[in-house]
């Protein structure tokens, strides 16, 4: 009677000389690619700004935060700058695409618009001048974009959005929400856009948020809970620092699942000295 052999077990050499080339592939795979990680990382501390403005009775914060798994870097920017007529200009923004490509990418669209801010008082006109010159460039990526311009002695306010998430303020006296601002097309996709602009005035004590999808949206959260959720956390803390407004936001991102990078960016107003 004929039995069929059983197949010889591995033995420990076998075993060692499969891990070893299985480690020394990895290595060769693994190396080149956390290269590229930690030069995107490089690039999004050096493009992000050192330092916020501040002004009697404004405070502004800011915190940034890669990806949990540390893969997906350089899509996520804020911005905040004086004009030359002295006011403040407040921008968020989040590039399609991770790594490399969109930090440099990233990195461009904030001195792009920075050098437009200071010649367009428009925030409408900043990004549409924004969008055409990135079209210029042939890049294949895209953004999108808000973009704020405070003026801190009268505090009105002027917006324009480029199909980015929403914002969301609270102030000391209880009320708070999301805006629904009207928007254009994110940046980078087709020339001569049109970008509304909404006004308003921060005269109350309170708080306003720019944020990027990364704090909102996830596998866990959908962007709708995840919205009216840091709205809530800002309303309960409303009277915190713009500093610490900016961490306990950042922090609720985890709930998430922050499978994206993310951002904030906070401006914490007083309320404003009646005439």
């Amino acid at each position: 009677m004929n039995r069929r052999r059983t197949p010889r077990s591995a033995s420990a050499e076998d075993l060692l000389s499969t891990l070893q080339h299985l480690t020394a592939r990895a290595r060769q795979e693994v190396g080149p690619h956390q290269a590229r990680v930690e030069l995107a990382q490089a690039l999004q501390r050096k493009m992000l700004p050192a330092a916020l403005p501040v002004f009697p009775g404004l405070q502004t914060a800011a915190r940034y935060a890669p990806a949990r798994d540390g893969l997906d870097i350089g899509g996520d920017w804020y911005d905040a700058f004086l004009l030359p007529d002295g006011a403040l200009a407040l921008a968020v923004g989040d590039v399609q695409g991770h790594d490399v490509e969109a930090a440099a990418f990233m990195g461009q669209i904030r001195v792009a618009m920075r050098a437009i801010a200071s010649t367009a008082a428009d925030p409408g006109e900043v990004m549409g001048r924004t969008n055409d010159l990135l079209l210029s460039m042939d890049s294949t990526l895209f953004a999108t974009c808000s973009f704020f311009r405070l003026d801190p002695r009268t505090r009105e306010c002027e917006s324009a959005r480029a199909g980015h998430v929403a914002c969301v303020w609270a102030t000391a006296d209880g009320r708070s929400g999301v805006t629904a601002d009207d928007g254009g097309l994110p940046l980078g996709i087709e020339a001569r856009q049109h970008y509304p602009v909404t006004r308003r005035t921060l005269t109350d004590d309170g708080a306003f948020v720019l944020l990027t999808d990364g704090v909102v949206e996830g596998p866990s959260l959908t962007i709708g809970d995840g919205l009216d959720r840091v709205r809530r956390l800002l309303s309960a803390h409303v009277g915190d620092s713009a500093e610490e407004l900016a961490d306990r936001l950042l922090e609720a991102a985890v709930f998430t699942g922050h499978e994206d990078d993310a951002a904030v960016l906070v401006l914490r107003h007083d309320a404003f000295p009646s005439a």
